[in-house]
């Protein structure tokens, strides 16, 4: 009984350095969806801001992703986190096509891109942390 209270908070550790990636990007996403809702709510921003701000969200949100990966990663951060950004930029495509049935328009690739590139950024800096 000792024993398995001793590896309670391990058995919460992410093993796969894509599968963290993935939750602390959507966890960043979920708190600047939060914070933009709030500032759209509170403030003077107008809804025509909402497709720059919320492509900024995202490229936060891979770079985060891509920070957790390239820290869980002992070489080649900015490929990992650069991957990682493109199947961020994969599943926010493919949530806003089932969620809405948006199409695939020069934008999404822009999402993607920016996702990939903020994820190289955060894989860098995440190996070169891991030091």
């Amino acid at each position: 009984m000792m024993n398995s209270l001793k590896q309670g908070p391990k058995a919460m550790l992410i093993s796969s350095p894509f599968t963290a990636g993935i939750v602390f990007s959507i966890l960043w996403l979920a708190a600047g969806a939060l914070l933009l809702s709030i500032l759209l709510h509170f403030t003077s921003m107008k809804e025509a801001y909402l497709p720059s701000n919320a492509l900024i969200v995202h490229a936060v949100s891979a770079l985060a992703g891509g920070f957790a990966t390239g820290k869980r990663t002992e070489k080649r951060g900015w490929y990992y986190g650069a991957l990682l950004g493109v199947i961020y930029g994969i599943i926010v495509l493919m949530i806003s096509f089932l969620a809405s049935d948006a199409s695939l328009t020069l934008r999404s690739a822009l999402v993607v891109g920016a996702a990939a590139l903020a994820g190289a950024f955060g894989g860098m800096i995440g190996v070169n942390m891991r030091k």
